[in-house]
């Protein structure tokens, strides 16, 4: 993200990286507002931590929960609490943002990760996907910026830097097969959806938000952004259009 955010704080937004302790205090959320996106970030530019901490902090539902500047301390903070968004940089001093991904889906499988690098190559954009990134984006965004993916990242979306996303797109344009040559796939079962997970879909389709998905069910946003995951899991899609249409190809959308 670039640096001249930082001009814009009038007070420090967090502590200093370099510490193994959670921030002192919240977002300015409360709870009237709804349970708030709890965010982490691994970054190893203290600059660049601090402009991110002071955005999040100062945005309207959102909350950083704990902030780290390299491998070893990532690691250590992940079990203490739940995350819904976690932000990894993969350059750091200390080893790989990959672990940190890795590790991250393995302790909280609802948690979006979102990669914040200066690596736009297709050999750390694929690693990282195949590692659970759901989001990839160059550090040339503005922290206000980046707050925004971040809210798209939670709300179902996979935010990837357009350079990145045309080289893959080319990749792949290169890489396919004629379409005559290729071998039909085997008819793998599809893992049904649970009931609320097949409702989510319905009421998603006829253009619900997820705060009216909410009110519908009666369940928290934050369980129905679960719920969408787990739908995207489960038709291997990565944006909502492509769940609609996946989920009514397999019957899911129908009431009966």
């Amino acid at each position: 993200m670039r640096k001249k955010d930082t001009q814009q704080r009038s007070e420090p937004a967090a502590q200093t990286p370099g510490t193994n302790e959670a921030l002192p205090r919240a977002s300015r959320a409360s709870a009237a507002d709804g349970v708030p996106i709890r965010v982490a970030t691994v970054e190893d530019d203290a600059v660049c931590l601090q402009a991110l901490a002071h955005a999040v902090e100062t945005a309207p539902g959102l909350s950083m929960v704990w902030m780290a500047a390299n491998r070893r301390e990532a690691l250590s903070l992940l079990p203490r609490q739940p995350l819904d968004v976690l932000l990894v940089d993969l350059g750091l001093p200390d080893g790989s943002g990959l672990d940190v991904i890795t590790a991250a889906r393995q302790t909280w499988p609802d948690c979006a990760v979102m990669v914040s690098t200066i690596f736009g190559d297709e050999t750390h954009v694929l690693r990282a996907i195949e590692a659970g990134a759901m989001g990839y984006v160059l550090k040339d965004l503005s922290a206000q910026e980046l707050v925004a993916e971040i809210r798209s990242l939670h709300a179902g979306g996979s935010p990837i830097n357009p350079m990145v996303a045309r080289k893959l797109l080319l990749r792949h344009t290169v890489q396919a097969a004629p379409v005559e040559a290729v071998a039909a796939p085997a008819n793998v079962p599809l893992v049904s959806p649970s009931a609320r997970e097949a409702e989510t879909l319905r009421l998603v389709s006829r253009g619900y938000t997820v705060d009216e998905v909410a009110s519908a069910l009666g369940v928290s946003p934050h369980t129905v952004q679960t719920f969408v995951r787990r739908i995207y899991t489960k038709l291997q899609v990565n944006s909502r259009a492509e769940a609609v249409r996946e989920g009514a190809r397999h019957g899911w959308l129908s009431e009966d």
